[in-house]
Parts: C-alpha cells; structure tokens; sequence
C-alpha cells in the first residue's frame, strides 16, 4: 500500500503523515514503515547538535498505523475516524536517528462496539524502539 492509499484511509497529511508504506495488512495486524530522512524540520530542533526523533512521533506513527489497520479491516460508521483514546505501558528502548527507517508493528487485540485496542511495536534495523498500548474510539471527523 503506497502512501497515496494510505491517504485514502486516515485524514492525516504532510508535514504530520508518518507513514510512507505499508507492507503487510491482515484482519489484525499492520506492518507499516517511514524512512526519516535527515532534512525532517524536526531534527533541527529536537536536538540540533545530536538529532533525535522525539518518542511521542513514534507513537504517533504507530497510531497512525492502528488508524488504517481499522480504517481497512472494520466498518466504521460514515464520517467517524479513530482518536487515540488512551496510552498505556510506554517502554522506550532505543534512540531514533536521521536516516534510519521505522518499523511499525500494531496489532488489533481487541473490539468492544466503536473501542479498538491495540499492541504497537517500533523497531529499527530489528533493534525495538518502543512498545506500548493504546486504546481508540470512533469519533466524528468533522466531515460529515
């Protein structure tokens, strides 16, 4: 899936689109990736003199992921999109660099009604990243 079709699925655009691929799509698992290249305006900020992707874009990426897992796998109700509704068991591993590609990793373990819960994993170069768990509701989009 190209990142144009993944456009198609979640509202989510340039310069906060943090996927590029996906590579695997089942009833209950995303395999996804993005390529941080070194002229990303956030390494020149976060931090100049020893680039490092913020965690928090980590996880958005992997929300993001779980966004069309759902989107493709599950009927949603028109004009509804799915908001993180919870974090939990955070576990940072790994620093991310410029140049270095992202695996992500979510898997959907559970549906109650219009609540998704999910298991993501971020790795790079098979080296974990960060684990986590987060919850999503359906919610309006604002596009009805």
């Amino acid at each position: 899936m190209t990142r144009d079709d993944i456009q198609q699925l979640i509202p989510h655009r340039d310069p906060f689109l943090w996927l590029d691929e996906v590579v695997e799509l089942t009833e209950s698992r995303i395999h996804a990736r993005k390529s941080l290249s070194p002229d990303l305006p956030v390494f020149s900020g976060h931090y100049p003199s020893f680039p490092v992707l913020p965690g928090v874009l980590q996880l958005e990426a992997a929300m993001q992921a779980g966004a069309v897992l759902i989107a493709k796998t599950s009927t949603m109700e028109p004009g509804k999109v799915p908001v993180a509704t919870r974090i939990n068991d955070v576990r940072f591993r790994r620093m991310v660099r410029p140049g270095e590609t992202l695996d992500i990793e979510v898997e959907l373990t559970e549906r109650m009604s219009n609540a998704f819960f999910l298991t993501a994993k971020v790795s790079v170069g098979g080296q974990v990243t960060v684990r986590f768990e987060f919850a999503c509701a359906a919610a309006d989009s604002g596009q009805g």
